[in-house]
């Protein structure tokens, strides 16, 4: 094999192996968004935290929305998080109270609730585009993982057989894995921009991207460059193999 084609192999397999560590990261974890809520709101009273730690299935979009907007709240793919302050008898002011983080997990069911146009009323019609939305931004993830691992098991078969043919299965799950992860961002911002114009947070409250949601980003890309290595060694080799063919014929 030529040094060439074995560079660009070297290089889409670490690539890939990169991405797998950042979309692994990036769903595991719960810094997708964020909310960073003033002190002014420190004493707020609508959802207690005993409401935020119930079961998804028993705590409305509303309810716990509202506490990630007043409890400096995070949210991914599979949990959401709030940050509560504690005092302490011999603490004297609200500056050194202890935060403590409170997280629930969405369970595999919990992921196919259905959003309302009303977030939290359910006697208003069921939103299609927010619940597919939220559907589809937690499942292409796990399909863009599983198409990485069937690339690389396709991969170690071409590496037995000695032969840069598999490669090409390899490059083309790649390029789908990277498109089925930008299509997971892009589901999840569209998702949080129709949320926040049914339910604006209040003044004074800013939310914006984590780095959960930029370790996404960076790995789509890195799909689609491990891919497009792969495919063109694996063309450049065929096309160098013709001309060597060729070549001797004449």
């Amino acid at each position: 094999m030529d040094n060439r084609f074995a560079t660009a192999l070297v290089i889409g397999s670490v690539l890939s192996l990169l991405s797998v560590i950042y979309l692994a990261a990036a769903v595991g974890t719960a810094s997708w968004y964020q909310y960073f809520t003033p002190s002014t709101y420190s004493n707020y009273s609508g959802t207690s935290t005993e409401d935020f730690l119930k079961d998804p299935e028993n705590t409305d979009e509303k309810a716990y929305t509202d506490a990630l907007f007043h409890y400096n709240g995070s949210f991914g793919l599979w949990q959401r998080c709030i940050t509560v302050a504690q005092s302490t008898w011999y603490q004297q002011s609200e500056t050194d109270s202890n935060a403590v983080s409170h997280c629930v997990m969405w369970s595999w069911s919990d992921q196919f609730f259905v959003k309302y146009e009303e977030p939290g009323n359910h006697n208003t019609e069921v939103d299609i585009v927010r619940t597919y939305l939220w559907r589809c931004q937690f499942i292409l993830p796990l399909v863009a993982l599983g198409l990485i691992f069937l690339g690389a098991l396709i991969g170690l078969a071409g590496c037995v057989c000695h032969s840069l043919g598999p490669a090409l299965g390899t490059g083309i799950l790649h390029l789908l894995a990277g498109l089925c992860t930008l299509g997971s961002i892009v589901c999840f911002s569209r998702g949080v921009h129709m949320l926040e114009k049914r339910l604006p947070p209040p003044a004074g409250i800013r939310g914006e991207y984590g780095w959960s949601f930029c370790l996404a980003c960076v790995s789509s890309p890195l799909q689609i460059m491990a891919g497009a290595l792969f495919l063109w060694a694996v063309r450049a080799s065929r096309r160098e193999y013709s001309l060597m063919k060729a070549y001797r014929v004449a």
